[in-house]
């Protein structure tokens, strides 16, 4: 059986049932796991700076010579990908005195000149040119490279350790998840658009990521009419989820057996979540929402960058124009609606009126994320 399949099979039978799926019970988090900053800034580096992060998408550096910049959580990043087609992280700061080598967003070039002193280095990372070297002295040009993070590249995702010197096992850590971001294709998409949107607190932001149980209130002019509210199929691995939403459509599955649904994904949405920031959410029609989540630098704020991208290249105006509604959609409902909300909550978190939240059963999969945070911490 497909996973679409599959999928779309446990979401008819919830819907016919009026049910979803559910943790073994209710779940509360003390409100100082939101607020206290000696927790954040440790949790920020046990999850965050010290294990592997999703920083891009393969396809935004496709080809040999390609490179991007980026900073995250204060970390200037130089990506690349050299004439072997491997991809590279380096910090994007000369060894000199410490300008940033490449000020460009993106673009293709196999080296880099720091813009302060003319040092230069290849793609791979090596220092190859040292300005003036006759007068300034001596350089060992192999002990003087950019800084390399550990990175690697698995199902059209680039992985980072933002901690130089820390290694990882990247298999290891997304285990047989690998398969099913791998059936997303990513590389085959094309990046249609790139935005920056600044948000409450890390955890507060995750949260509204990763339950159903808000889309009919928070979402009704935008996702809430063409999915189903509080009817979630949700699957683990490890620290990975996915969940799938039953769409409007889906009582059209009570037509027929399961065996003559010819495009059981057209009845469902599903979203795939790679611990500890990244979402993505392959929509019908050729369309995606990718969001990479940042926390920022105290416990109150949270950045995401965000890709909006399209089963193919637009080629005429109606193709322009649908990639442009859903693309102005997403923005509504994650900006406009998510984020507003969610701000209202991390308003409110000094109020006194709680020192927990309880999180339902229905709502699995943020027990799970913040089971997994208290893991990877060692909490």
């Amino acid at each position: 059986m497909s996973d679409a399949l599959e999928l779309a099979t446990r979401a008819l039978e919830h819907f016919n049932e009026g049910t979803t799926d559910c943790a073994p019970s209710q779940m509360r988090i003390p409100l100082n796991a939101y607020t206290d900053e000696s927790r954040f800034v440790a949790e920020r580096r046990a999850v965050f700076l010290e294990s592997p992060i999703a920083i891009a998408l393969s396809l935004e550096v496709p080809e040999p010579g390609d490179f991007q910049t980026q900073t995250v959580m204060g970390v200037p990043l130089l990506i690349t990908r050299d004439r072997d087609a491997t991809v590279h992280c380096f910090i994007n700061v000369c060894r000199h005195r410490g300008a940033k080598v490449c000020q460009q967003d993106k673009g293709h070039q196999t080296r880099f000149s720091c813009p302060y002193h003319a040092w230069t280095y290849s793609n791979q990372g090596e220092l190859i040119g040292v300005y003036g070297e006759d007068s300034f002295g001596e350089v060992d040009r192999a002990a003087m490279g950019l800084t390399e993070l550990a990175c690697e590249e698995r199902a059209g995702v680039i992985f980072v350790c933002l901690t130089p010197g820390k290694a990882f096992d990247i298999d290891h850590w997304l285990g047989e998840f690998v398969g099913k971001l791998g059936d997303q294709q990513l590389t085959d998409w094309h990046l249609y658009t790139e935005r920056y949107l600044d948000g409450s607190g890390w955890k507060a932001t995750m949260d509204g990521y990763l339950e159903v149980y808000h889309h009919d209130s928070v979402h009704g002019k935008t996702v809430g009419p063409h999915t189903v509210g509080n009817l979630l199929v949700h699957d683990t691995w490890g620290a990975h989820q996915r969940m799938a939403f039953a769409r409007r459509n889906i009582t059209e599955l009570n037509d027929s057996a399961p065996s003559e649904w010819k495009e059981p994904e057209s009845f469902i949405r599903v979203v795939h979540s790679v611990f500890p920031n990244l979402s993505i959410s392959a929509i019908l029609g050729g369309h995606c929402l990718v969001g990479f989540i940042f926390p920022g630098e105290t416990s109150t704020t949270t950045v995401t960058r965000q890709l909006i991208l399209s089963a193919e290249v637009p080629a005429t105006e109606d193709a322009t124009q649908a990639i442009e509604t859903f693309s102005q959609m997403t923005l509504q409902a994650v900006r406009d609606e998510d984020y507003v909300l969610v701000a209202t909550v991390q308003g409110a978190l000094g109020s006194g009126a709680n020192d927990s939240f309880l999180i339902g059963r229905n709502e699995p999969a943020v027990q799970h994320y913040h089971r997994m945070i208290a893991e990877v911490a060692g909490k």
